[in-house]
This record gives structure tokens, C-alpha cells and sequence, in this order.
């Protein structure tokens, strides 16, 4: 799912994709006030992964703020419009885009911006089989797997064609952020001695940051690794005001980095943040002080991000022949009836009441409800009350026992215990492993927690695949399902649950995909073939009632979410769809 790290901005509708939270935290060197005058200072848990966009794959980052794309959703509306292009034409048969630029589009570094910039960013980067990027994924069309074509028609048109219908290839084809040809294109062209591009090694975090070039409102002033980036006004951006002032007109961004909830709620009351994410146990206390700290607190409905705990269905072998996952581990995990087990032994409607302080719902699917393609359990979909009887009966009928001390144990004798991964900082998520370690004790499974910094987990995750079960979550994304085909997709680089092998890695021997899997996978590119909405909803929904049944992302609650936001910034139209700062370009700081 992408996530560009401004609250629910509107980049985060494409990705899905990877992932994931849009939150903001600070250092610990204590920044500027915030009523500095044209400073927003907001906060991330994680420090930056890379610069280098294509190549991101952490849910925190600062792309949002320094990239555009051709086209944007409407933070109020959802409809599209355009951005870097002045319009778009669509073909009958939906299979043609011809996107017009605007006239004379500057990059960052005052370099002209043109039609081949667009060209070089999806033929040579996104669709670039030698580069590895989540978003390729989400581009490829049909069960061939093909990827639409991009070329020039003239000096401000660009078209896009796909072989077949594809229903979301609008939102994809001008939603990618473009990315600087006259920057990149030699990395892209080269090698290294070991035949590896030198792109692969472009814009990393030790890069001077008056290297990175890009498009959007800011571009970045200086990095302090693990503290802050400081970002300034670009003054080449596009965007102007009826009085044909450049905008935005909030001249600096402080983006903080504050691992630890409880610390970002320290320094969003003491007026160190202009906005905070508020997790269910802020609420009462951030409400209470709303009118003498000067901000508002929005709701802005059920969240459309999800939280889960997955195991590791892999069975294949790394490149030392080392499985991934113990053998007779992994004959538990890849046991749909072991998985079901789980999913009856956690008590969800507990976790709602006394972790979110009951203001959310047990959550089923990966579709949020908002979203017009979610299938309902009204409408058939399973679900997994908590009933740890039913979980044991389950268990005993899948060959596992129990011993005079209530320990589960398997058909060898092995007793069942598994390590759980998670991400450190997050209060909620230290509270849901707790609630999950004490609801599984009940039915003798023994869950040993692992609580790792945010980019050692990702790591751990989808590159080493060295892991038993993590508990996690994806970024929501826009009403467009398909943006999470790069979770669903057997090849796709969120598939975390049974990760294949991805470009430029090593092999992996004995790698399988069930069945079931692919199915998922078929189910994805047939809905995206169709453009009936209601033929659409259906096959989503199959979707959804075989990810229910197998279960390889076990769901947790889906809270409501809310955000405090100071009054000095001003001209906020908040919406559920977009949050407080989709129109970013606009707002404005005075006290």
C-alpha cells in the first residue's frame, strides 16, 4: 500500500499498495514552538527509509509532501482532478488515456518539467523489471500479467494504453508521483561491477539533500537521521491563488521522529505538534482539554487501514537451504483449521471495549466498510466471534492434543508456541499483543512477543522472511480495491504471508502457492476487467468470502479514527475521506 504520511492525503488512495497510519511524532532534541509562524512541525514513529520513492517500502516517508502526480482525487468528493496534467481524454473501450500537461511544469531544482519525465518514470522506472517495485504489481493487466504501454505523442501528450479494459487504470496511470529524468536517467542506464543498476543505490538516506529533486509543494531542506527532516516552500511549484500567488503558503514542514505514542502525546499538549493521530486511550483526555489547547478534535469515521496477525505460510528453503519456518511449525500455520482456531480465540469485542474504549467494531475484511465493494456479514460473510471453546473442539479435530496442564501440543509432541513480531512504540499495538498473548494462553498456546524498531520489522518481514506470525497492519486506501492487488497478487511484494521471490533476490527452493491463493489472485484481475460496479462488488465479494475462510490475515478491530488538529492552521475542510490536510496547498498558520 502507498503512504505519502500526511494524514489521509490523497496519494494514499493508490497504494494500497503497500502500506499503512499517517501519523507524525518528534526527536529528541526539542524543535521550534509551533506557533513559529508558517512552520507546520508533525511527527512520524520512523525515521526515513530511503528518497529514493520507487524503492520505498515503509509506511513512513515524506514523498507525499515532495511529489505530485498528473492527476489527484478530490480530498471532499473522491473525483478525480488533474494535478500535473491540465486534462485527459479516455477512449471508449477504456483502453487509451492521452493525458495533456500543463505548460511550462518546473522540477524542484528549476529544471523544465515535460512530457518526457513522464515517459522515463513508467518505462524506465515503474516498469522496469530490473527495478523491484510494489507498484508494478498493481499495473499488470489481466492473467497475462501484461503491463500497459507508455509513449510521446507530442511535446505536452502523453498515452497510456493497456490490451484489454482495465477499471482502475485511470487512478493508476496518473497517480504515480513522475520523477526527474534529467536526475535519474543515468543511474537508471548503468551499472555497477556486479551488473546491478546503480539506480538500485540512488537516493538513499545518506544522499545531501539538495540532491533529491522533485515536483511537489516542498522539497527538502536538511535531514538529521533518526530526528527530523525540515522541509522548505518549493519555489517552482505549480500551484498558484486566484491573486497568481505561488502556493503552498505554509512555508516550512518540521516532519519529527517520535517512536513512542506516549511521547507524541506529550509533545502534541505541550504545543510542540500542530497535529496528532488520537488513539482510543488520548481520546478522553485530549477532549477534555480541546478548548484550552486550541485545537479541534475530528472524527473522521471507521478507519479504512487494517490490523491483523498473519503467520508465515511459506514452506520454502533460503539460499542456504535453511527453511524459513521450522517444519513442524509450518504444518500448524499452513492448517486452515489451526488458523480458524486462532481467529475463535481472540477476543475481539474485548479488544474494542478496552483497548479502543469501545469506539470501533471486530473487523472481517481487508475491503473497509466505507468502501461500496465491502461484503457485509449480513451479506455472508464469516466470522469469528470469540468462543474458545469452539477453538479447542477445532484444534483436538485437527490432530493436536492437550496435556495434564492445559499446554497444546501437536501429534509429535511439540508443544505449541509461537513467536510473535510487532513493531515497538505503539502503545495500541503493545496493548492488542498483550490481549492476544493472554486469549491464546486460554487454549494453551504459549505466544512470545518480539517488539522491534519499525524498519528492522519491515525487514524482517519481506526481505529476510525470517519470522513465525506478526501482528501488523495495511494502510487504507480509496474506494479502488484493486489498489491492494499488490497484497493479493501470488508475485506481489505485500504478499508477506507467503512471500515468492522478487527481483534481483536470490532463489528460493520450494516456494508453493495454494491453491486458494490464486484464486484470490484470479478473483482481483477478473474485477478489474470489469467496469459494471455491481459485476464488480460480486467478485470482490468471492474475494472476501475465500480470504474469510482461509484466513491468512487474521483481523483484528476496526476503531474510529480521530485527529487533533490546532486552530492557528487555517482553512481545514476536514473529511472523512481525506482527513485534515488534503488540501495542504491552501491552508494557512496565523494565531
Amino acid at each position: 500500500m502507498i503512504n505519502f504520511n500526511t494524514p489521509k492525503n490523497n496519494y494514499r488512495k493508490l497504494a494500497i499498495l503497500c502500506t499503512v497510519i499517517l501519523i507524525f511524532f518528534l526527536s529528541s532534541c526539542r524543535p521550534a514552538p509551533s506557533n513559529y509562524q508558517s512552520r507546520l512541525v508533525v511527527s512520524t514513529p520512523s525515521d526515513a527509509s530511503t528518497f529514493n520513492y520507487p524503492l520505498n517500502q515503509s509506511a513512513y516517508s515524506v514523498f507525499g509532501y515532495i511529489y505530485d502526480g498528473l492527476i489527484i482525487e478530490n480530498g471532499v468528493t473522491g473525483e478525480l482532478e488533474p494535478a500535473l496534467a491540465e486534462s485527459w481524454e479516455v477512449s471508449e473501450d477504456g483502453q487509451t488515456i492521452v493525458i495533456t500537461l500543463q505548460e511550462n511544469l518546473k522540477w524542484s531544482d528549476g529544471e523544465p518539467l515535460t512530457v518526457d519525465d513522464v515517459v522515463f518514470s513508467y518505462n524506465e522506472i515503474y516498469l522496469n523489471d530490473k527495478i523491484p517495485s510494489s507498484f508494478k504489481d498493481i499495473l499488470r493487466i489481466g492473467q497475462s500479467g501484461a503491463l500497459p504501454t507508455v509513449k510521446k505523442i507530442d511535446n505536452l501528450r502523453v498515452e497510456f494504453s493497456t490490451p484489454e479494459p482495465f477499471a482502475p487504470f485511470v487512478r493508476y496511470a496518473g497517480g504515480l508521483p513522475i520523477l526527474p529524468a534529467h536526475v535519474l536517467k543515468e543511474s537508471v542506464r548503468t551499472t555497477n561491477s556486479e551488473g546491478e543498476l546503480n539506480y538500485l543505490t540512488k537516493w538513499g538516506t545518506d544522499t545531501p539533500v539538495t540532491e533529491i529533486v522533485g515536483n511537489g509543494m516542498y522539497r527538502i531542506k536538511s535531514y538529521t537521521p533518526n530526528q527530523r527532516i525540515i522541509l522548505e516552500k518549493n519555489p517552482f511549484y505549480w500551484r498558484k491563488d486566484d491573486r497568481g500567488n505561488n502556493l503552498p503558503y505554509i512555508e516550512n514542514i518540521v516532519w519529527q521522529v517520535i517512536e513512542n505514542t506516549d511521547n507524541q502525546l506529550l509533545n502534541f499538549r505541550s504545543g510542540e505538534l500542530d497535529t496528532i493521530q488520537v488513539a482510543a486511550e488520548m481520546y478522553p483526555l485530549l477532549k477534555r482539554e480541546e478548548k484550552r489547547g486550541k485545537y479541534t478534535i475530528y472524527n473522521g469515521g471507521p478507519t479504512s487501514a487494517s490490523s491483523f496477525i498473519s503467520f508465515n505460510l511459506n514452506e520454502a528453503k533460503n539460499a542456504q537451504g535453511q527453511p524459513f519456518v521450522k517444519p513442524f511449525k509450518s504444518r500448524w500455520f499452513n492448517n486452515k483449521t489451526f488458523r480458524q482456531a486462532i481467529a475463535y480465540g481472540i477476543n475481539r469485542e474485548a479488544m474494542t471495549n478496552n483497548i479502543y474504549r469501545g469506539l470501533g467494531a471486530p473487523q472481517y475484511s481487508p475491503i473497509p466498510v466505507t468502501s461500496p465493494f465491502y461484503f457485509s456479514p449480513e451479506e455472508g460473510l464469516k466470522i469469528y466471534n470469540y468462543n474458545p471453546e469452539k477453538a479447542k473442539e477445532l484444534l483436538l479435530s485437527a490432530g493436536f492434543k492437550y496435556n495434564q496442564n492445559g499446554e497444546l501440543l501437536d501429534s509429535e509432541d511439540n508443544r505449541v508456541e509461537f513467536n510473535l513480531l510487532s513493531s515497538a512504540g505503539r502503545k495500541v499495538r503493545e496493548q492488542m499483543a498483550t490481549q492476544i498473548n493472554q486469549d491464546l494462553a486460554k487454549i494453551g498456546i504459549k505466544v512470545n512477543m518480539q517488539f522491534l524498531s519499525f524498519n528492522t520489522y519491515v525487514e524482517r518481514l519481506s526481505l529476510s522472511r525470517d519470522w513465525e506470525a506478526y501482528l501488523g497492519g495495511f494502510i487504507g486506501g480509496s474506494i479502488e480495491p484493486h489498489g491492494g492487488y499488490n497484497i493479493w497478487s501470488v508475485n506481489g511484494r505485500l504478499h508477506t504471508f507467503n512471500q515468492g521471490p522478487q527481483p534481483g533476490e536470490d532463489n528460493i527452493e520450494g516456494w508453493k502457492i495454494n491453491d486458494w491463493e490464486q484464486e484470490i489472485d484470479h478473483l482481483y484481475i477478473r474485477a478489474s476487467q470489469v467496469l459494471d460496479e455491481e459485476k464488480r462488488k460480486e467478485i470482490y465479494g468471492q474475494a472476501q468470502q475465500i480470504i474469510a475462510e482461509e484466513l491468512p490475515f487474521i483481523y483484528m478491530v476496526n476503531p474510529l479514527e480521530f485527529e487533533a488538529i490546532r486552530n492557528r492552521i487555517k482553512g481545514i475542510q476536514y473529511t472523512e475521506l481525506s482527513g485534515g490536510f488534503w488540501n495542504l496547498y491552501e491552508l494557512q498558520i496565523s494565531e
